[in-house]
C-alpha cells in the first residue's frame, strides 16, 4: 500500500483497538464501578466478580496492544501524550493496580473489613480509569497546551488540575456512565434474581443519563468550542512533521467533517440508536440484546469523537500549527507496512481465543452457586 493509505489504515486500526478495549475491558471496568452500587451482599459482589474474573486480564490485551500500536505507529503522539498527561496516566495506572491484586486476594479471607476494603479498591479501579479516559478525550477538543521546538521536542505548560475543566468533566461523565451502563448490561446476561433486576434498572437509568450528557457535549462543541482547520496544502503521501502546515481556529471547526464526509454522521446516529436499544431491551428484560445495544453505543460515541477530530490527533491550544495529525506524526512507510501485516495475523488470533474464552465461560451465575463454592478464586 502507498504511504497515504497506510497512514489512514493505522488511524482506523488504532481506532479499532480502542473500541475493542472499550467494548471488552469496558464492561469489566463497568462491573467494577458498580460493585458497591448494586452489589448489596458479599455473595452478590462475588457473583459480579466471578462474571468478569476469567476475562478481565484477557480483555486488557486490547489496552496493551493499543498502547504498543500508538508507540510504534504514532511515536510523536506517544511522546507528547505521556509527557502532557503524565499525572493523569499515573492516576489511571495506580487505580488499575487495585484490579489484579483485588481479584486475587479479595476472597482469600472472610473478614468483612478485608473484603469491604478490596471491594472499594475494585470500584475505584473500575471507575477512575473510565472517568480519566473521558476527561482526556474532552481536553483534546479544547486543545492541549504544548509546543514543539525545531528538534520536535515538546514542552507542556499545563497542569493536572487544568485538565479538570467543565467540558472535560462532562466528557468524563459520558465515559464513566457509558462503561458502567455497558457493565450493567453484561450483568443482565450473567446473573439472576435481585442482582439481575438491579442491573436491569440501572442500565435503563445510565443509558438515559449518557444520552443526555452526550447530547449536551455535542451542543457545547457546536456553540462554545472553536475547532481547528488545516488551511495549507499538505502532501499526505509524503513524510512530514507537524511544523510543515498552517492551522486556523474556526467556529464550528470540529463539525466540518460531517458536511465534508456525510457518512460520518452515522457515528452519532449509531450512538443514540445503541442507547435507545439499551433502554428498550433492558426494560423488556432482554439482556443479550441490551448488551448489543450498549456495545453499539460505545462504538458510536468513540467514533463520533474520532470523526470530529480527524485528521487531528492531539490539537495544540498554544500554537495550533503544531497540532499533531494523522499525516505528520506517523512512523516510516516501511514500519507501518510491517506493522500492518503483523496486525493482520495476530488481531484475528486474539479475536478467536477471546471468543472461545467467552463461549466456554457462558451462562448465569447465582448467589447459591457462590455460597456453595465459597473457596473459589473470586
Amino acid at each position: 500500500m502507498d504511504y497515504e493509505t497506510l497512514k489512514l489504515t493505522w488511524w482506523v486500526l488504532i481506532g479499532v483497538l480502542l473500541i475493542g478495549f472499550a467494548v471488552t475491558d469496558g464492561f469489566d471496568m463497568g462491573v467494577g464501578a458498580l460493585l458497591r452500587v448494586i452489589g448489596k451482599t458479599d455473595s452478590e459482589r462475588r457473583v459480579m466478580l466471578n462474571t468478569i474474573g476469567p476475562h478481565w486480564d484477557g480483555n486488557q490485551v486490547w489496552f496493551i496492544t493499543a498502547g504498543g500500536a500508538l508507540f510504534a505507529a504514532w511515536p510523536v503522539v506517544y511522546a507528547v501524550a505521556f509527557s502532557g498527561f503524565y499525572w493523569a496516566l499515573l492516576l489511571v495506572l495506580f487505580a488499575m493496580f487495585f484490579r489484579p491484586v483485588g481479584f486475587e486476594y479479595r476472597s482469600k479471607m472472610e473478614d468483612p473489613r478485608w473484603r469491604s476494603a478490596w471491594d472499594w479498591g475494585l470500584t475505584i479501579g473500575g471507575a477512575v480509569p473510565a472517568l480519566v479516559f473521558g476527561v482526556a478525550f474532552g481536553n483534546l477538543f479544547l486543545g492541549v497546551p504544548f509546543t514543539l521546538d525545531e528538534f520536535m521536542r515538546s514542552t507542556y505548560t499545563g497542569s493536572f488540575w487544568a485538565l479538570l475543566n467543565p467540558f472535560a468533566l462532562v466528557a468524563g461523565l459520558v465515559s464513566l456512565g457509558m462503561l458502567a451502563m455497558h457493565g450493567a448490561t453484561y450483568l443482565q446476561m450473567r446473573t439472576d434474581g435481585d442482582l439481575h433486576e438491579r442491573a436491569r434498572k440501572i442500565s435503563v437509568l445510565l443509558a438515559i443519563i449518557v444520552a443526555v450528557l452526550f447530547a449536551l457535549a455535542g451542543v457545547w462543541i457546536y456553540v462554545g468550542i472553536d475547532g481547528l482547520v488545516i488551511t495549507s496544502t499538505i502532501n499526505t503521501a509524503a513524510a512530514m512533521t507537524p511544523l510543515d502546515k498552517t492551522v486556523d481556529v474556526a467556529a464550528g471547526g470540529w463539525l466540518e467533517n460531517y458536511s465534508r464526509y456525510p457518512v460520518m454522521i452515522s457515528a452519532p446516529v449509531v450512538a443514540f440508536a445503541g442507547l435507545l436499544i439499551t433502554v428498550l431491551m433492558s426494560a423488556a428484560n432482554r439482556g443479550a440484546l441490551a448488551f448489543i445495544g450498549s456495545s453499539l453505543a460505545v462504538t458510536g460515541i468513540i467514533c463520533t469523537a474520532g470523526f470530529s477530530l480527524f485528521p487531528f490527533i492531539m490539537p495544540s491550544s498554544l500554537n495550533p500549527a503544531y497540532s499533531l495529525t494523522v499525516w505528520d506524526v506517523v512512523s516510516s512507510h516501511k514500519t507501518l507496512g510491517i506493522m500492518f501485516w503483523v496486525a493482520m495475523i495476530f488481531v484475528p488470533i486474539i479475536l478467536l481465543y477471546t471468543t472461545w474464552g467467552y463461549y466456554k465461560m457462558r451462562g448465569r451465575l447465582t448467589t447459591a452457586f457462590i455460597e456453595d463454592n465459597k473457596y473459589s478464586t473470586y
